[in-house]
């Protein structure tokens, strides 16, 4: 039970869910609810499936590309540290507001969930998570992620009530404290392979 709240937690803020949301504002600016709950459901479908992937193949490519779990980890504990410094020092950009309405008919894929909701540091940290865990754990993180996801779902079908109560700053503020915590989670990952790395010397 301790494990799949803290995986939860974990993918909950490394999917951060309040950038997620105004980008998903900007993007389907003008569009009826229908088609934006359609977008939303979409876009989280095609995260969980992509994250899926790459957690039960993370381990798989690695023995491929002859890179160990140790390096993995700090690769991707770096790329998750220049994620939450953009998110902390940049906030929220929605430059895709203006767009023409015939460039939004379908951003469910691109770019919402890809690279919005799984970047390239999100698909380094699941692919070491993904290593990371066996048996029923692995089990228990895959649910764990689900119900992240789910959590994310639900905070874009209640985006516009969001928006209402707390603003493009408060959307801001969050997302600077999802970018805080991302930067803690990324130096326990560098952290951890670090120690990995020096206790096979």
């Amino acid at each position: 039970m301790t494990l799949l709240f803290s995986t939860w937690i974990k993918f909950f803020f490394l999917f951060a869910p309040f950038f997620v949301v105004s980008m998903f504002l900007a993007l389907t600016r003008g569009q009826t609810r229908k088609e934006c709950r359609r977008v939303a459901n979409r876009a989280v479908f095609a995260s969980l499936f992509t994250s899926l992937v790459l957690m039960f193949f993370g381990g798989a490519l690695f023995s491929v590309l002859g890179i160990t779990l140790d390096s993995f980890r700090i690769g991707a504990g770096i790329l998750l540290f220049l994620s939450a410094v953009s998110l902390v020092r940049d906030g929220i950009r929605t430059h895709a507001t203006g767009m023409p309405k015939e460039e939004r008919d379908d951003v469910s894929v691109v770019p919402l969930a890809i690279p919005t909701i799984i970047g390239p540091a999100t698909i380094g940290a699941i692919l070491v998570y993904g290593a990371e865990l066996t048996g029923w754990d692995l089990f228990t993180g895959i649910l764990g992620m689900t119900l992240a996801l789910a959590c994310l779902l639900v905070l874009l079908h209640l985006s516009t009530f969001f928006e209402k109560l707390l603003g493009r700053t408060g959307l801001n503020i969050l997302s600077k404290i999802t970018g805080l915590i991302l930067a803690a989670m990324a130096a326990q990952l560098v952290m951890s392979g670090i120690g990995g790395f020096l206790s096979g010397i």
